[in-house]
């Protein structure tokens, strides 16, 4: 199943395609165009929140096994975990195109999908990769796109297109057909039904996808964008490297069970800070002791660092309490160490994904 556009949309049916959404016929359009009274709830701390979500397959696969998730407002929130680890089952019971089989999902602060009507105009989804009509243009597409949309002013409608368009970087190719597009246009035409109005929430399943690197740059750049106007933007993503550039917050996800969530910068801190000292043969002692006598824990010489065998590398923890960096490279030079390079190495996602998971994880296509 794949979703573009609003998630609150109703699908316009496509030979071959398969587009589902919610319809939303309980949310009036208002007689200016602006969008519906926003929920009494929305100033709650999480735009997403889950307990206990679980879906259960007939089969007794369990896909998503009692994940209580939180994504804070405001935030940018990488959703990340290996193929089939539940990512995309999550967001289809969170945008209610699936029935969990137990628990519950909040919005913007509002229940689903009881609130459906009034919550899914402010959300704007592409899950799995876009769906549109063949034969019609990019423009007409998000035109019908927009058309499905109860609670929009169809007098704006082709200016929103166009700024939907050209937001995503395919006004040049607007009137071309969807069947000659390719993969990283249908990807930006995704993105641009999304971007079709104003939104609280967006959750975007492997934007980048068939996207060159400047493509991925440019959605670096809109999802960047977007958190800065205001709105949480959930990317769900194997691309590490994107996440790292632009994510305030994670969520990874192992075998249907969310296995840490937070800020992205306290999770990595857990692992600890590291400084790295590139010395001369002369420098070993000493280096190592003065390492130790500043408090850094388990001062060692690194056999396994890629340097010069007359140029051996010591690696020491800086933990809490310890001497900022710079000082403890001070404190180096005077105490005679021979310092060819310093550097400070904070972990990576990448690093505390294999931890947690134990599985290795794509992060470059």
């Amino acid at each position: 199943m794949t979703t573009t556009g609003s998630a609150g949309a109703r699908p316009a049916a496509a030979a071959g395609q398969s587009g589902a959404v919610m319809r939303t016929q309980d949310a009036p359009r208002p007689a200016d165009g602006r969008a519906p009274a926003r929920d009494p709830h929305r100033d709650t701390a999480d735009a997403v929140r889950t307990q206990g979500l679980t879906k259960r397959f007939a089969t007794g696969q369990v896909a998503v096994d009692g994940l209580d998730l939180h994504v804070p407002r405001g935030a940018v929130f990488g959703f990340l975990g290996p193929n089939g680890s539940g990512k995309t089952t999550t967001i289809r019971m969170l945008l209610g195109l699936v029935r969990p089989t137990a628990g519950t999902v909040h919005l913007l602060g509002a229940p689903m999908p009881d609130a459906a009507g009034r919550v899914l105009p402010r959300v704007g989804a592409l899950v799995e990769g876009p769906a549109f009509h063949p034969y019609l243009s990019g423009r007409a597409n998000l035109a019908r796109v927009d058309a499905a949309d109860a609670t929009t002013d169809p007098r704006t409608r082709a200016r929103r297109s166009d700024d939907a368009l050209e937001r995503v970087g395919l006004a040049a190719a607007a009137d071309k057909r969807y069947r000659q597009y390719s993969l990283g246009m249908k990807q930006r035409l995704g993105l641009a039904a999304a971007l079709l109005r104003p939104r609280d929430l967006l959750v975007l399943d492997e934007p980048t996808n068939g996207l060159d690197p400047q493509g991925t740059r440019e959605v670096r750049h809109l999802v960047r964008e977007l958190a800065d106007g205001g709105a949480t933007v959930l990317v769900s993503s194997h691309l590490l490297t994107e996440i790292e550039q632009v994510c305030t917050h994670v969520g990874i996800m192992g075998r249907g069970r969310l296995l840490l969530q937070g800020p992205r910068a306290e999770l990595t801190a857990r692992r600890g800070v590291h400084v790295v000292v590139r010395t001369t043969p002369r420098g070993a002692e000493p280096g190592l002791a003065e390492l130790r006598r500043l408090g850094l824990t388990d001062a060692r010489v690194d056999g396994r660092a890629p340097a010069p065998a007359d140029e051996p590398t010591l690696v020491a923890g800086l933990p809490d309490g310890a001497p900022p960096p710079q000082d403890v490279a001070a404190a180096l030079v005077r105490a005679d160490v021979d310092l060819v390079a310093f550097e400070v190495r904070r972990p990576s996602l990448e690093e505390l994904f294999v931890e947690l998971t134990g599985e290795g994880f794509d992060v470059a296509r």
